[in-house]
């Protein structure tokens, strides 16, 4: 009998803000493959009793080609497993679940997508800025700094209307280049823009600045997003250029977990598969 393959949002990397069903996935799961950039808390919910492995991607270095991921995916389904697909954020935003979904389906394996605050979201209200606003923004952009290796990078300048908010998922630390890409596409240089670092965890910072002066920003720690628009003037200005403060963020969701979910045992230590 086949088993079943759940592509799970993890969210942004505060583990409160994982959905219940995830959390309720995660502690019965035989199998979890998550990517790199899933928080080290949340990995820590999965029972001591099923395999672990890392397949993700980081800094252009992968653990595992994608074909694999896809191949490890079915035969894992295949032979009876419940299979968590962990990803960070949501799983249908940058997520690669596009190619992983045709291998399911091309192999007749039962899948559920479980969604997951995308990156976008949570980096934007940890630092309080809207994404939307009736005077200034009425259309909302998400993208990629850079595509897939054999693509050119997209074209912005149908994004670039002045009641625009560009979210850049990926936007890479050379900010001279991406300000230029910026301006090539229409945006003006008095436009506000935002680096947010490692968001909704403690570690988070936010560095504020304009286009025309991305190029000084400081190269802050991955993962970033950049969001640019009008939006960002009404950013909570108390977190920029500091760490974010989260204090007990791990023991506060551990103590609610326990009163809420009976424990299945101890925590895992991440295990290769067979």
């Amino acid at each position: 009998m086949n088993g079943k393959v759940y592509l799970v949002g993890a969210g942004p990397g505060d583990p409160e803000l994982l959905t219940v069903k995830a959390l309720r996935l995660l502690r019965t799961a035989d199998v979890v493959l998550h990517d790199d950039l899933v928080a080290p808390e949340i990995l820590k919910l999965i029972p001591h009793t099923a395999q672990v492995q890392n397949v993700g991607k980081r800094c252009g270095t992968k653990t595992m080609r994608q074909e694999e991921i896809n191949f490890l995916l079915v035969a894992l389904a295949a032979s009876g497993q419940q299979v968590v697909r962990l990803k960070s954020g949501d799983p249908l935003i940058f997520g690669r679940a596009g190619e992983e979904l045709e291998a399911l389906r091309r192999s007749n394996i039962a899948y559920e997508i479980v969604p997951g605050v995308t990156s976008a979201l949570g980096a934007a209200a940890a630092a309080g800025i809207p994404l939307t606003h009736r005077q200034t923004s009425s259309t909302l952009v998400l993208t990629a700094g850079h595509r897939a290796s054999e693509n050119t990078d997209a074209d912005w300048r149908s994004f670039a209307g002045p009641e625009s908010t560009l979210v850049i998922y990926m936007p890479g630390h050379d900010y001279a280049e991406m300000a230029g890409r910026l301006s090539t596409a229409g945006f003006a240089q008095e436009t506000p823009c935002a680096i947010i670092s490692r968001a909704t965890t403690p570690q988070q910072q936010v560095h504020r600045t304009t286009i025309s002066h991305l190029h000084r920003a400081p190269r802050l720690a991955t993962p970033t997003l950049l969001v640019v628009g009008k939006v960002v003037k009404f950013a909570d200005r108390s977190v920029d250029q500091s760490e974010a403060n989260f204090p007990g963020m791990e023991n506060a969701f551990e103590t609610v977990l326990a009163q809420s979910f009976p424990s299945p045992g101890v925590p895992n230590q991440e295990e290769p598969l067979p």
